[in-house]
Protein backbone atom coordinates (compact mmCIF):
# COMPACT_ATOMS: atom_id res chain seq x y z
CA UNK A 1 0.00 0.00 0.00
CA UNK A 2 2.90 2.33 0.79
CA UNK A 3 4.34 1.70 -2.68
CA UNK A 4 0.99 2.52 -4.30
CA UNK A 5 0.88 5.80 -2.38
CA UNK A 6 4.43 6.59 -3.43
CA UNK A 7 3.60 6.01 -7.08
CA UNK A 8 0.49 8.20 -6.75
CA UNK A 9 2.57 11.02 -5.26
CA UNK A 10 5.09 10.63 -8.08
CA UNK A 11 2.25 10.95 -10.59
CA UNK A 12 0.99 14.14 -8.98
CA UNK A 13 4.52 15.52 -8.99
CA UNK A 14 4.80 14.81 -12.72
CA UNK A 15 1.62 16.82 -13.29
CA UNK A 16 2.99 19.67 -11.15
CA UNK A 17 6.19 19.75 -13.22
CA UNK A 18 4.18 19.71 -16.44
CA UNK A 19 2.11 22.63 -15.15
CA UNK A 20 5.20 24.74 -14.48
CA UNK A 21 6.70 23.98 -17.90
CA UNK A 22 3.38 24.91 -19.53
CA UNK A 23 3.14 28.04 -17.39
CA UNK A 24 6.59 29.27 -18.45
CA UNK A 25 5.70 28.60 -22.08
CA UNK A 26 2.38 30.42 -21.70
CA UNK A 27 4.04 33.52 -20.24
CA UNK A 28 6.58 33.70 -23.07
CA UNK A 29 3.89 33.06 -25.68
CA UNK A 30 1.61 35.82 -24.40
CA UNK A 31 4.50 38.28 -24.05
CA UNK A 32 5.05 38.02 -27.80
CA UNK A 33 1.50 39.25 -28.39
CA UNK A 34 1.86 42.40 -26.30
CA UNK A 35 1.70 45.59 -28.27
CA UNK A 36 -0.07 43.91 -31.18
CA UNK A 37 -2.65 46.30 -32.59
CA UNK A 38 -6.07 44.70 -32.92
CA UNK A 39 -7.62 47.34 -35.19
CA UNK A 40 -7.27 50.80 -36.70
CA UNK A 41 -7.79 53.93 -34.63
CA UNK A 42 -10.52 55.29 -36.89
CA UNK A 43 -12.55 52.10 -36.33
CA UNK A 44 -12.54 52.26 -32.54
CA UNK A 45 -15.75 53.37 -30.91
CA UNK A 46 -15.91 56.03 -28.17
CA UNK A 47 -15.45 54.55 -24.70
CA UNK A 48 -16.84 55.25 -21.25
CA UNK A 49 -14.51 54.25 -18.41
CA UNK A 50 -16.13 53.59 -15.02
CA UNK A 51 -13.86 53.98 -11.98
CA UNK A 52 -15.55 52.83 -8.73
CA UNK A 53 -13.84 54.44 -5.73
CA UNK A 54 -13.92 53.81 -1.98
CA UNK A 55 -11.47 55.68 0.24
CA UNK A 56 -8.19 57.45 -0.39
CA UNK A 57 -5.99 54.45 -1.20
CA UNK A 58 -2.19 54.66 -1.59
CA UNK A 59 -1.22 56.17 -4.96
CA UNK A 60 -4.86 56.71 -5.86
CA UNK A 61 -4.13 59.99 -7.64
CA UNK A 62 -1.40 58.46 -9.80
CA UNK A 63 -3.55 55.43 -10.61
CA UNK A 64 -6.57 57.46 -11.67
CA UNK A 65 -4.48 59.97 -13.58
CA UNK A 66 -3.15 57.21 -15.81
CA UNK A 67 -6.71 56.61 -17.08
CA UNK A 68 -7.08 60.32 -17.90
CA UNK A 69 -4.02 60.45 -20.14
CA UNK A 70 -4.95 57.97 -22.84
CA UNK A 71 -3.85 58.19 -26.47
CA UNK A 72 -7.38 57.58 -27.69
CA UNK A 73 -9.70 59.66 -29.90
CA UNK A 74 -12.80 59.90 -27.69
CA UNK A 75 -13.40 58.65 -24.17
CA UNK A 76 -15.30 59.57 -21.03
CA UNK A 77 -14.10 58.80 -17.49
CA UNK A 78 -16.65 58.61 -14.67
CA UNK A 79 -15.49 58.43 -11.06
CA UNK A 80 -18.06 57.13 -8.59
CA UNK A 81 -18.46 56.97 -4.81
CA UNK A 82 -21.37 56.07 -2.56
CA UNK A 83 -20.57 58.25 0.45
CA UNK A 84 -20.59 62.05 0.18
CA UNK A 85 -17.82 62.12 2.82
CA UNK A 86 -15.52 59.73 0.95
CA UNK A 87 -11.96 61.19 0.78
CA UNK A 88 -11.61 59.82 -2.76
CA UNK A 89 -13.90 62.66 -3.87
CA UNK A 90 -11.10 65.19 -3.38
CA UNK A 91 -8.80 63.15 -5.64
CA UNK A 92 -11.45 62.88 -8.37
CA UNK A 93 -12.22 66.62 -8.17
CA UNK A 94 -8.51 67.43 -8.42
CA UNK A 95 -8.25 65.43 -11.65
CA UNK A 96 -11.38 67.02 -13.09
CA UNK A 97 -9.86 70.43 -12.42
CA UNK A 98 -6.45 69.46 -13.84
CA UNK A 99 -7.91 68.10 -17.10
CA UNK A 100 -10.55 70.66 -18.17
CA UNK A 101 -10.34 69.48 -21.78
CA UNK A 102 -11.16 65.86 -20.87
CA UNK A 103 -14.62 64.38 -20.49
CA UNK A 104 -14.41 63.58 -16.76
CA UNK A 105 -17.29 63.36 -14.30
CA UNK A 106 -17.95 62.46 -10.67
CA UNK A 107 -21.04 60.62 -9.45
CA UNK A 108 -21.92 60.60 -5.74
CA UNK A 109 -24.89 58.32 -5.17
CA UNK A 110 -25.73 56.22 -2.11
CA UNK A 111 -28.29 54.04 -3.92
CA UNK A 112 -27.72 50.32 -3.22
CA UNK A 113 -29.10 47.60 -5.50
CA UNK A 114 -27.56 44.53 -3.83
CA UNK A 115 -24.92 43.27 -1.40
CA UNK A 116 -22.00 44.04 -3.71
CA UNK A 117 -21.46 47.74 -3.04
CA UNK A 118 -18.95 48.07 -5.88
CA UNK A 119 -21.58 46.87 -8.37
CA UNK A 120 -24.11 49.27 -6.85
CA UNK A 121 -21.58 52.03 -7.48
CA UNK A 122 -21.14 50.87 -11.09
CA UNK A 123 -24.89 50.84 -11.68
CA UNK A 124 -25.13 54.39 -10.37
CA UNK A 125 -22.29 55.57 -12.62
CA UNK A 126 -23.65 53.73 -15.64
CA UNK A 127 -26.66 56.04 -15.75
CA UNK A 128 -24.22 58.82 -16.76
CA UNK A 129 -22.38 56.75 -19.39
CA UNK A 130 -22.65 58.30 -22.87
CA UNK A 131 -20.96 55.64 -24.99
CA UNK A 132 -21.76 52.10 -26.05
CA UNK A 133 -18.41 50.58 -25.09
CA UNK A 134 -18.05 50.36 -21.30
CA UNK A 135 -14.73 49.73 -19.55
CA UNK A 136 -14.52 49.03 -15.80
CA UNK A 137 -11.20 49.01 -13.95
CA UNK A 138 -10.46 48.80 -10.22
CA UNK A 139 -9.00 51.79 -8.39
CA UNK A 140 -5.65 50.14 -7.60
CA UNK A 141 -4.79 49.62 -11.28
CA UNK A 142 -2.38 51.76 -13.30
CA UNK A 143 -2.08 51.84 -17.07
CA UNK A 144 -0.02 53.34 -19.88
CA UNK A 145 -1.26 55.61 -22.65
CA UNK A 146 -1.98 52.72 -25.01
CA UNK A 147 -4.35 50.91 -22.65
CA UNK A 148 -7.69 51.97 -24.14
CA UNK A 149 -6.42 51.40 -27.66
CA UNK A 150 -5.48 47.81 -26.78
CA UNK A 151 -8.80 47.10 -25.05
CA UNK A 152 -11.08 48.81 -27.57
CA UNK A 153 -9.18 47.28 -30.45
CA UNK A 154 -10.50 43.83 -29.52
CA UNK A 155 -14.05 45.03 -30.27
CA UNK A 156 -13.31 45.50 -33.97
CA UNK A 157 -14.29 41.83 -34.06
CA UNK A 158 -18.14 41.88 -34.05
CA UNK A 159 -18.21 38.51 -32.24
CA UNK A 160 -16.62 40.07 -29.14
CA UNK A 161 -19.15 41.01 -26.48
CA UNK A 162 -16.69 41.52 -23.62
CA UNK A 163 -12.94 41.87 -23.16
CA UNK A 164 -10.52 41.75 -20.27
CA UNK A 165 -6.85 42.25 -19.36
CA UNK A 166 -4.31 40.36 -17.34
CA UNK A 167 -2.55 42.29 -14.62
CA UNK A 168 0.87 42.19 -13.01
CA UNK A 169 1.78 43.13 -9.44
CA UNK A 170 4.05 45.94 -8.30
CA UNK A 171 4.54 45.74 -4.54
CA UNK A 172 5.41 48.36 -1.97
CA UNK A 173 8.47 48.32 0.26
CA UNK A 174 7.21 46.00 3.01
CA UNK A 175 7.30 42.20 2.94
CA UNK A 176 3.53 41.73 2.72
CA UNK A 177 3.28 43.93 -0.37
CA UNK A 178 6.17 42.15 -2.08
CA UNK A 179 4.61 38.78 -1.35
CA UNK A 180 1.27 40.04 -2.64
CA UNK A 181 2.87 41.17 -5.89
CA UNK A 182 4.67 37.83 -6.22
CA UNK A 183 1.37 35.99 -5.89
CA UNK A 184 -0.07 37.96 -8.80
CA UNK A 185 2.99 37.52 -11.00
CA UNK A 186 3.98 33.96 -10.14
CA UNK A 187 0.57 32.37 -9.66
CA UNK A 188 -2.26 34.44 -11.10
CA UNK A 189 -0.62 35.42 -14.40
CA UNK A 190 0.50 31.90 -15.45
CA UNK A 191 -2.65 30.15 -14.21
CA UNK A 192 -4.84 32.69 -16.04
CA UNK A 193 -2.97 32.17 -19.30
CA UNK A 194 -3.16 28.38 -19.42
CA UNK A 195 -6.93 28.18 -20.16
CA UNK A 196 -6.46 30.54 -23.13
CA UNK A 197 -3.98 28.06 -24.64
CA UNK A 198 -6.63 25.34 -24.94
CA UNK A 199 -9.87 27.20 -25.57
CA UNK A 200 -11.73 30.49 -25.47
CA UNK A 201 -11.87 32.65 -22.37
CA UNK A 202 -15.22 32.51 -20.56
CA UNK A 203 -14.79 35.14 -17.84
CA UNK A 204 -13.21 38.52 -17.06
CA UNK A 205 -10.61 39.75 -14.58
CA UNK A 206 -11.07 42.72 -12.24
CA UNK A 207 -8.15 44.61 -13.77
CA UNK A 208 -10.42 45.33 -16.72
CA UNK A 209 -13.86 44.18 -17.72
CA UNK A 210 -15.02 45.82 -20.92
CA UNK A 211 -18.42 45.14 -22.42
CA UNK A 212 -20.67 46.38 -25.18
CA UNK A 213 -23.75 48.18 -23.89
CA UNK A 214 -25.98 45.78 -25.84
CA UNK A 215 -24.30 42.71 -24.32
CA UNK A 216 -24.58 44.20 -20.84
CA UNK A 217 -28.28 44.79 -21.43
CA UNK A 218 -28.70 41.17 -22.56
CA UNK A 219 -27.45 39.82 -19.23
CA UNK A 220 -29.67 42.17 -17.23
CA UNK A 221 -27.26 45.05 -16.70
CA UNK A 222 -25.12 45.53 -13.62
CA UNK A 223 -28.18 44.54 -11.60
CA UNK A 224 -27.48 40.91 -12.60
CA UNK A 225 -24.21 41.13 -10.64
CA UNK A 226 -25.59 42.99 -7.64
CA UNK A 227 -25.28 40.16 -5.12
CA UNK A 228 -22.19 38.27 -6.28
CA UNK A 229 -18.63 38.81 -5.06
CA UNK A 230 -16.89 37.73 -8.29
CA UNK A 231 -18.59 40.37 -10.43
CA UNK A 232 -15.71 40.35 -12.93
CA UNK A 233 -15.85 36.58 -13.42
CA UNK A 234 -19.63 36.50 -13.65
CA UNK A 235 -19.89 39.37 -16.15
CA UNK A 236 -17.67 37.52 -18.61
CA UNK A 237 -19.38 34.22 -17.83
CA UNK A 238 -22.88 35.59 -18.47
CA UNK A 239 -21.81 37.31 -21.69
CA UNK A 240 -20.18 34.09 -22.94
CA UNK A 241 -23.33 32.12 -22.06
CA UNK A 242 -25.24 34.29 -24.51
CA UNK A 243 -22.96 33.32 -27.36
CA UNK A 244 -20.59 36.29 -27.35
CA UNK A 245 -16.82 35.99 -27.38
CA UNK A 246 -14.74 37.17 -24.41
CA UNK A 247 -11.44 38.57 -25.72
CA UNK A 248 -8.12 38.84 -23.90
CA UNK A 249 -6.60 42.19 -24.84
CA UNK A 250 -2.86 42.24 -25.60
CA UNK A 251 -2.12 44.42 -22.59
CA UNK A 252 -0.99 43.87 -19.00
CA UNK A 253 -2.39 46.32 -16.42
CA UNK A 254 -0.24 47.15 -13.40
CA UNK A 255 -1.78 46.38 -10.01
CA UNK A 256 -0.27 48.60 -7.30
CA UNK A 257 -0.08 46.33 -4.25
CA UNK A 258 -0.08 47.95 -0.80
CA UNK A 259 -0.70 45.50 2.04
CA UNK A 260 -0.31 46.83 5.61
CA UNK A 261 0.88 43.46 6.95
CA UNK A 262 0.87 39.68 6.59
CA UNK A 263 -2.45 39.31 8.40
CA UNK A 264 -4.16 41.65 5.94
CA UNK A 265 -2.52 39.84 3.03
CA UNK A 266 -3.74 36.48 4.35
CA UNK A 267 -7.31 37.77 4.63
CA UNK A 268 -7.13 39.31 1.16
CA UNK A 269 -5.85 36.16 -0.50
CA UNK A 270 -8.23 33.94 1.46
CA UNK A 271 -11.13 36.03 0.22
CA UNK A 272 -9.84 35.65 -3.31
CA UNK A 273 -9.36 31.88 -2.89
CA UNK A 274 -12.86 31.38 -1.48
CA UNK A 275 -14.28 33.44 -4.32
CA UNK A 276 -12.59 31.22 -6.91
CA UNK A 277 -13.68 28.09 -5.03
CA UNK A 278 -17.29 29.31 -5.15
CA UNK A 279 -17.34 29.70 -8.95
CA UNK A 280 -14.97 26.88 -9.92
CA UNK A 281 -15.05 24.32 -7.07
CA UNK A 282 -13.68 21.44 -9.13
CA UNK A 283 -10.96 23.47 -10.81
CA UNK A 284 -9.91 25.02 -7.52
CA UNK A 285 -9.63 21.61 -5.85
CA UNK A 286 -7.49 20.26 -8.70
CA UNK A 287 -5.29 23.36 -8.78
CA UNK A 288 -3.38 22.10 -5.74
CA UNK A 289 -0.83 20.84 -8.28
CA UNK A 290 0.25 24.47 -8.62
CA UNK A 291 1.64 24.23 -5.08
CA UNK A 292 4.71 22.72 -6.70
CA UNK A 293 7.17 23.16 -3.86
CA UNK A 294 4.90 21.35 -1.38
CA UNK A 295 4.25 18.62 -3.95
CA UNK A 296 8.00 18.25 -4.53
CA UNK A 297 8.60 17.61 -0.81
CA UNK A 298 6.00 14.85 -0.93
CA UNK A 299 7.68 13.53 -4.08
CA UNK A 300 11.04 13.52 -2.29
CA UNK A 301 9.54 11.33 0.41
CA UNK A 302 8.00 9.03 -2.21
CA UNK A 303 11.29 8.77 -4.08
CA UNK A 304 13.13 7.81 -0.91
CA UNK A 305 10.48 5.21 -0.07
CA UNK A 306 10.81 3.68 -3.53
CA UNK A 307 14.60 3.84 -3.93
CA UNK A 308 16.09 4.31 -0.46
CA UNK A 309 18.46 6.88 -2.00
CA UNK A 310 18.78 10.29 -0.38
CA UNK A 311 20.50 11.86 -3.44
CA UNK A 312 17.65 10.69 -5.69
CA UNK A 313 15.12 11.97 -3.16
CA UNK A 314 16.62 15.45 -3.52
CA UNK A 315 16.03 15.49 -7.28
CA UNK A 316 12.30 16.43 -7.18
CA UNK A 317 12.99 19.40 -4.91
CA UNK A 318 15.95 20.57 -7.00
CA UNK A 319 14.01 20.25 -10.25
CA UNK A 320 11.06 22.13 -8.78
CA UNK A 321 13.20 24.98 -7.50
CA UNK A 322 14.80 25.38 -10.93
CA UNK A 323 11.46 25.47 -12.73
CA UNK A 324 9.95 27.67 -10.03
CA UNK A 325 12.76 30.17 -10.48
CA UNK A 326 12.33 30.00 -14.27
CA UNK A 327 8.62 30.79 -13.90
CA UNK A 328 9.33 33.66 -11.52
CA UNK A 329 11.98 35.07 -13.86
CA UNK A 330 9.83 34.71 -16.99
CA UNK A 331 6.80 36.39 -15.40
CA UNK A 332 8.90 39.21 -14.01
CA UNK A 333 10.91 39.90 -17.13
CA UNK A 334 8.25 39.32 -19.76
CA UNK A 335 5.08 40.65 -18.12
CA UNK A 336 5.83 42.51 -14.88
CA UNK A 337 8.79 44.62 -15.93
CA UNK A 338 10.96 43.28 -13.11
CA UNK A 339 9.11 45.34 -10.52
CA UNK A 340 8.81 42.50 -8.00
CA UNK A 341 11.85 40.36 -8.77
CA UNK A 342 12.50 38.48 -5.51
CA UNK A 343 13.73 34.90 -6.14
CA UNK A 344 14.98 34.61 -2.56
CA UNK A 345 11.37 34.93 -1.35
CA UNK A 346 10.08 31.99 -3.42
CA UNK A 347 10.05 29.49 -0.49
CA UNK A 348 8.32 32.06 1.74
CA UNK A 349 5.78 32.92 -0.95
CA UNK A 350 4.99 29.26 -1.66
CA UNK A 351 4.63 28.38 2.02
CA UNK A 352 2.28 31.35 2.44
CA UNK A 353 0.23 30.22 -0.59
CA UNK A 354 -0.11 26.75 0.88
CA UNK A 355 -1.37 28.23 4.16
CA UNK A 356 -3.95 30.31 2.27
CA UNK A 357 -5.09 27.27 0.30
CA UNK A 358 -5.57 25.20 3.44
CA UNK A 359 -7.35 28.07 5.20
CA UNK A 360 -9.69 28.62 2.25
CA UNK A 361 -11.39 25.28 2.93
CA UNK A 362 -12.23 26.17 6.54
CA UNK A 363 -15.28 28.35 6.17
CA UNK A 364 -16.94 30.57 3.58
CA UNK A 365 -16.72 33.91 5.36
CA UNK A 366 -14.94 36.90 3.83
CA UNK A 367 -14.16 40.43 4.96
CA UNK A 368 -14.71 42.83 2.08
CA UNK A 369 -14.48 46.59 2.47
CA UNK A 370 -15.43 46.24 6.13
CA UNK A 371 -18.37 43.94 5.41
CA UNK A 372 -18.48 40.47 6.95
CA UNK A 373 -20.11 38.24 4.37
CA UNK A 374 -20.52 34.60 3.42
CA UNK A 375 -19.72 33.45 -0.12
CA UNK A 376 -22.16 30.85 -1.40
CA UNK A 377 -22.44 28.90 -4.64
CA UNK A 378 -21.61 30.90 -7.79
CA UNK A 379 -20.12 33.64 -5.60
CA UNK A 380 -23.47 34.66 -4.08
CA UNK A 381 -23.06 37.01 -1.11
CA UNK A 382 -25.02 36.51 2.09
CA UNK A 383 -24.71 38.19 5.51
CA UNK A 384 -22.36 36.32 7.84
CA UNK A 385 -24.36 34.06 10.17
Amino acid sequence: MLSSLSFAVAGVFAVALAYMVLAVFGVIRFARKLGHKSGQAHAWAPVTVLKPLCGDEPELYENLKSFCEQDYPAYQVIFGVRDAGDPAIAVAERLIEEFPGKDLALVVDERVIGRNLKVANLANMFRRARHDLIVVADSDMRVGRGYLAAVAGTFTDPRVGAATCLYSGAGGANLASRLGAMFINDWFLPSALIPTMFGELKFCFGATMAVRRAALSEIGGFEALASVLADDYMLGHLVAERGHKVALAPYVVENRVHEPGLKALFKHETRWARTIRSVQPGGYALSFVTEALAVSLAAAWATYELTGSAPLAAVPVAATLMLRWALHFAAQRKLAGGRAYSPWLIPVRDAFSLAVRVGSFFGRGVNWRGQEMTVGAESRLDPLT
